[in-house]
Parts: structure tokens; C-alpha cells; sequence
């Protein structure tokens, strides 16, 4: 798809963005981002930074080449746009601002500061306030959560806006937006002083952060291109097992860890690659070509990422959903993803990642995971059971027990504390990933959970191993089971209405039948029959 671009000289000389695919600047003009689709072309991401004057042409959007077109500004008409709360118009962003804080007491030099808000954040907050159009009083008074925080308002409210195309950093220096009594002193100039001291302050700090991530790639990249037997307890796997200190960085080391026989010299699809992480991790690791499809608007951030790496010669973006989009290659030699929801099915991706394999995988080639497993196990929590169920017998001395019928089919996802763990655990269900087809996505399994200790069950929790095995020597496995390292996928707990009393030793059996929710088909109805008692569930 090739898009042509015009442009105008904006304030101070900045050449600003004028023709665009939906109303943002378009963010796609990096090299090695395809954005081939048979599906309608999505909406671009955010502003681009300033091109030099003397540039003689602009990069080209994708592997498609196309004629740009240039239009001089004097043969353009002036553009306006409306104030964030009333009708008037303004033919720049700086007057806007200057009436919103004059007229509406609304000041986005304030505002900006106060949230500390980067370039994303301040273009969900313009998309915000125009789709819902609160009130300056509102937007005052708010503090975290932020109501503009979903990616939804990346996209454009208001088609050509001027506001999305004004660059935050003048706030912290321009004179064009005059303070209410018109003075420039000191207390002025000294708080833009602190600002910039603040914003110099985290920056070096973001700074050395990268820098000490990036080293440890480089090596881990290293050791895995050079040493095919990456070992388990090497340095370069602790090293990326160190990049994220958060509770998931666990999951991405597992990538990580598995070692190709051969060399790396082969062409990765990432499916649902998000920020391109695992994208990045496999170029990093002697990739040949990396294709990174994603159909979110994060794609247009991915691409910064990946150019702030140094690795659009490397990682090709697409945006869309795999089933629609068409790739510049036809077989790729590896498939990788993040693609597991809760319970492992819930929400998650693996149909795509079916469409995938059998589409676009060379005959040997390889999926990672490839290998998950989804396990029961028996909890005793009498006081999470009387806080969720028997609570309503008795609320005030008021007998809702009826409540219980709403609380039970909703299954919870939560951290189940591992002390409360009654029984070892059962597999349900194992998926090989490079065999397995959508149907068998929906399953029916009979169990049988070994008690380990006198007392009441009082539910039964699911959770997910996934494995990496196809093609390694050493065999790695990321568990989101309650007594291994909490993750966002947590556990799925399933209330039991009724406790049942088990002895060590006892096998509590029952049957367990996941299909999906036919109106909705990427949440899911699970039935769970224990000691002949059956409940259905939803996972929505």
C-alpha cells in the first residue's frame, strides 16, 4: 500500500504532517513496516518527529514504493480547530490552549505536568475530551486512575486535528501561552527551571535503565547466536531473566532459554507481537527476518521501539489480523507468541496462532510454546468461602441467600494463596501446538485430585504450564501454577456452593468440560462436576 504524504512548515520551521490515512500523523514511514492488508486500512498512530528541511524525499511507508506529494503552504487553506469546550475556532494549538485557559480555567501546561503525561498519554487525553466532552471542572479535579487510559482514545476523534500534531515539549518553553495577568518574573522562570530539572532527572534515569538492558541483550543475543547449548544456569539466562523485575519478566526468559540446533539464520513470524518484544529478542539472536503482526493500535509504538533498537532492517511490522493480512514472505521457519489468557483459553490468540501454523510454517519448522498443559487443583479457604457465599445468608440479619446464584457461575480469577492448597494437582488437558487444531480447543476431561490433608474443600482452582521443547536441549517450562512465581494470568478459582469434606489420602474425582461461548466465542462456559454435583461456570 503505498500513502502519500504532504507537508507543511509549521510554526518555528517544524514540517508538520497534512495528508494522512486517519487523521494522525502517519507513524508507518519507517523502513521495513509493511502495512498490506485486505482488510480497510487502520488508523496510523501518533505524530512523527521533524524532518529536516534539506531532506530531499521522505522514507518510504512500506517495501511498496509510491510518488509523495508536496504542497506549498501558501497554496493551502488555513486549518482551524475547535476548542476542547466550546465552538470557537483557532487556526493553531497555541491559541486553543490560550483560550482554554483563559476562558475555561483549564490549563494543559498544568494538566500535562501534573499526570505526568508522555506523548501517548497527551493524545489520549485530546481524544478523550473529544469524544466525551467533560467539563473543565472535571478534568481538574481527576487523579489516578486517569479515565483516558485505554488505547481506544489513540485513535482520532476529530479527523486533521490540530491539537494531536502540537508538540508537548514547546509547553515547557513556549511564550505563546500567556499567563492570566500577562507577567513573566522570576517565580516563572524558576518553576520552568524545577521542570526541566525534573524531566533532565528521569531521563538519565530511563536512560541508564535501557543501557543496562540493552548490554544484557547484546549478550544474551551473543550466547545464544555463538552457543547453540545455552545452558540453564548460564549467565546470559539470568542476565534476561533480569530485564523485567516486574512479575511477568519470568515468561519472557523462557524464551530465552531455548536453544536451536542449528544456527539462527531463519525468517520468525511473531504473532500478536504488542511492543515486539519477543520480535527484538529474535532478531537480537541472529533472526535473518523477523514478521511481527499485530492488529492493535500499539503496532505504531512497536515501531518506535524497534527503530529506537536499531532493528527495522530486521523486524517487518504488519498491522492487521493474521487471518486477513497478506506477509512478504510465504513460509516462515518459526512461529512465536504470547498468546495465553486466563485459564490458557480465555481470550487468548491460539486460534490465530493455529491459522498461522497451518498457513505460513515450512514443513520442520517450529512454534514456541509449544507444549501447555492446563491443571486442577483442590483449595480449602473457609474464610474466602464465607466472605464470597455465606456472607449472604445473613447481611444486616437479612437472608439474601439468593445472591449465591449470581456469585457462584462467575468464575474468579485471582492469586489463590498456596496454604490453602488441599490436594496435588491434576493435568485436565496438554496441547501440542504444532499438532492440535481449533476444535480440539473445546474438551471434556475426567480428574482425580489426591487430598493431602483432613478439612473442606471449598473450590477448585485452573492454571497453565506451557513448555519449550521442539528442537532444545535443555527442556524449559514456565509455570503459572499458585506455588510458582505470581503472574498476571494469576489462577481461575471455581467456587463450590456446597464444601465437601475430604480426608488425606481421598481422591476427590470429577469431570471438567470447556467449550466456548457461542455469542462470544473468545470467553468461555466451563462445567465442573465433583462428588456428582455439577456447576457451570463463565469466564467473561
Amino acid at each position: 500500500m503505498a500513502v502519500a504524504i504532504t507537508r507543511k512548515w509549521g510554526r518555528g520551521g517544524r514540517c508538520t504532517p497534512r495528508t494522512h490515512v486517519g487523521g494522525l500523523p502517519e507513524r508507518g514511514a519507517l523502513r521495513g513496516v509493511c502495512m498490506c492488508s485486505r482488510a480497510a486500512p487502520a488508523a496510523p498512530g501518533p505524530g512523527r518527529p521533524p524532518v529536516a528541511e534539506e531532506e530531499a524525499e521522505m522514507p518510504e511507508l512500506s517495501d511498496s514504493s509510491g510518488e509523495e506529494a508536496w504542497e506549498d503552504e501558501e497554496d493551502l487553506p488555513e486549518r482551524q480547530t475547535p476548542c476542547l469546550f466550546c465552538d470557537r475556532l483557532f487556526s493553531s494549538a497555541e491559541d486553543t490552549f490560550s483560550h482554554c485557559k483563559l476562558v475555561h480555567q483549564f490549563n494543559i501546561s498544568n494538566m500535562i505536568h501534573k499526570h505526568a503525561l508522555e506523548f501517548y498519554g497527551y493524545i489520549k487525553l485530546i481524544n478523550f475530551v473529544r469524544m466525551k466532552k467533560p467539563t473543565a471542572e472535571y478534568l481538574n479535579s481527576l487523579s489516578s486512575p486517569l479515565p483516558w487510559e485505554e488505547e481506544e482514545y489513540l485513535k482520532p476523534e476529530l479527523e486533521d486535528d490540530l491539537l494531536l500534531q502540537f508538540d508537548i515539549e514547546d509547553l515547557y518553553a513556549s511564550t505563546n501561552i500567556s499567563e492570566p495577568n500577562g507577567l513573566s518574573d522570576n517565580t516563572a522562570i524558576l518553576e520552568q527551571l524545577k521542570c526541566t530539572e525534573h524531566r533532565a532527572k528521569l531521563a538519565e534515569t530511563a536512560l541508564a535503565r535501557a543501557q543496562e538492558d540493552l548490554q544484557k541483550m547484546r549478550q544474551f543475543a551473543q550466547d545464544f547466536v555463538m552457543n547453540a547449548d545455552v545452558r540453564s544456569n548460564s549467565s546470559s539466562s539470568s542476565a534476561i531473566a533480569e530485564l523485567r523485575d516486574d512479575e511477568d519478566g519470568v515468561y519472557f526468559s523462557s524464551y530465552g532459554h531455548y536453544g536451536i540446533h542449528e544456527e539462527m539464520l531463519k525468517v520468525v513470524l511473531d504473532v500478536g507481537c504488542g511492543t515486539g518484544i519477543l520480535s527484538m529478542f529474535a532478531a537480537k539472536a541472529g533472526a535473518k527476518k523477523v514478521i511481527a503482526v499485530d492488529q492493535s493500535e500499539i503496532v505504531y509504538q512497536a515501531m518506535d521501539i524497534i527503530r529506537l533498537n536499531n532493528l527495522e532492517d530486521t523486524i517487518t511490522l504488519v498491522k492487521g489480523r493474521i487471518e486477513e493480512v497478506d506477509l512478504p514472505v510465504e513460509k516462515v521457519d518459526i512461529i512465536i507468541s504470547e498468546w495465553m489468557g486466563y485459564f490458557l483459553l480465555f481470550e487468548s490468540m491460539l486460534d490465530s496462532v493455529i491459522y498461522a501454523k497451518d498457513k505460513y510454517l515450512a514443513e520442520g519448522g517450529s512454534v514456541y510454546p509449544d507444549i501447555c498443559t492446563i491443571s486442577l487443583v483442590a483449595i480449602g479457604d473457609k474464610n474466602k468461602h464465607a466472605d464470597r457465599l455465606a456472607f449472604w445468608d445473613d447481611v444486616y440479619g437479612f437472608n439474601m441467600s439468593c445472591m449465591k446464584k449470581a456469585v457462584i457461575p462467575e468464575a474468579v480469577v485471582e492469586v489463590v494463596d498456596p496454604s490453602t492448597l488441599i490436594s496435588e494437582a491434576s493435568v485436565v488437558k496438554r496441547i501440542d501446538c504444532h499438532t492440535t487444531s481449533i476444535p480440539d480447543l473445546e474438551f471434556s476431561s475426567d480428574f482425580t485430585l489426591t487430598i493431602t490433608e483432613n478439612t473442606v474443600c471449598t473450590a477448585v482452582a485452573g492454571y497453565f504450564d506451557i513448555f519449550f521443547e521442539k528442537n532444545c536441549h535443555n527442556s524449559v517450562m514456565f509455570s503459572t501454577g499458585p506455588q510458582c512465581t505470581k503472574t498476571h494470568w494469576k489462577q481461575t478459582v471455581f467456587l463450590l456452593e456446597n464444601p465437601i469434606s475430604v480426608k488425606t489420602g481421598e481422591a476427590l474425582r470429577g469431570k471438567i468440560t470447556v467449550v466456548k461461548n457461542r455469542k462470544d466465542p473468545r470467553s468461555l462456559i466451563i462445567t465442573l462436576s465433583v462428588n456428582n454435583t455439577k456447576q457451570t461456570y463463565s469466564l467473561q
